[in-house]
């Protein structure tokens, strides 16, 4: 049996549907299950619960030899650190007890020179947790995901323009979920792999904010730019809208942590084969469908 949480999120989901594909027994942990597609309810087992829920764990967990565990975020959480053990505890906690065997989990790259990182260090405590219970791990160790692009949507419609605090010229990798959720399956689908690994995720390629901008421009036919601002002017922004300082700080420090090398500390080979999906082909397929272009 495989676990999947988090299977209406952006990673969960796509994987979820290449393990139906496969027809292997599957289940998930849905806080609402009304949200889930026809398919699901007809192909896999549905616990209704929190993925922080001790007793929706260990129920969904009953029997199971295989985990996708996808943190969830939580933009009004007090604590970075807090939210993230608060939900990994019960999980360990639910792997001891039923004799979990495998677990994926979505992590980040860097795990060897992060300092300071916002939730990406956080996130390295949750693989340090999960692998003191002793159970098989593949922790997948990926850059930004291309989707965040699309909390941008109104100022790349409105005013051409999407921000960040990254310098224009400053090149780093981004990956697309779809490219994420496939590495996944294919680990969660193989039953023979044992030990803790990192298995890099890195995406194909590496594009400063000026490339990420030509490449809208070519793909929507409207003119893009990026603009970049201060932490400052960031953590305002996000604050303004709901976040808390705590979560708004961390992912100003993510992008600093980003600057400062996160991502530079070693090559990814065969990348364009592990991740194939470029920018480029990810605007045609999900950015310019958002936008209406």
């Amino acid at each position: 049996m495989i676990v999947v949480t988090t299977p209406t999120g952006s990673i969960g989901h796509q994987a979820l549907e290449h393990v139906i594909r496969a027809g292997a027994p599957v289940r998930v942990v849905a806080r609402d299950p009304s949200r889930l597609p026809a398919e699901v309810h007809e192909h896999a087992e549905v616990v209704k619960g929190a993925t922080n829920d001790p007793a929706a764990l260990s129920e969904a967990l009953t029997g199971a030899d295989t985990v996708l565990w996808v943190m969830p975020p939580d933009p009004r959480a007090a604590s970075i650190h807090a939210h993230v053990m608060d939900f990994t505890r019960p999980l360990c906690d639910a792997i001891a007890a039923q004799g979990v065997r495998r677990v994926v989990a979505v992590s980040s790259l860097g795990r060897t020179v992060a300092r300071n990182a916002g939730q990406i260090s956080a996130v390295f405590a949750m693989d340090s947790l999960i692998e003191s219970t002793g159970v098989h791990y593949r922790s997948l160790a990926m850059p930004g995901f291309m989707e965040n692009t699309l909390r941008q949507l109104e100022p790349i419609r409105s005013q051409g323009l999407f921000f960040g605090t990254l310098p224009p010229g400053r090149s780093a990798p981004t990956v697309a979920t779809r490219d994420i959720a496939a590495v996944a399956a294919r680990l969660l689908l193989d039953p023979e792999w044992t030990g803790q690994e990192s298995v890099a995720v890195p995406g194909p390629e590496d594009l400063s904010s000026d490339d990420m901008a030509r490449i809208m421009t070519e793909e929507l036919g409207r003119p893009v730019a990026y603009r970049q601002i201060s932490d400052e002017d960031l953590v305002a922004s996000m604050t303004a809208h709901g976040m808390t300082r705590a979560w708004a700080q961390g992912i100003a420090d993510m992008s600093a942590a980003v600057d400062a090398g996160l991502y530079d500390a070693e090559p990814y080979p065969d990348r364009a084969t592990t991740t194939p999906t470029t920018f480029r082909q990810w605007c045609r397929d999900v950015l310019r469908p958002a936008l209406g272009a």
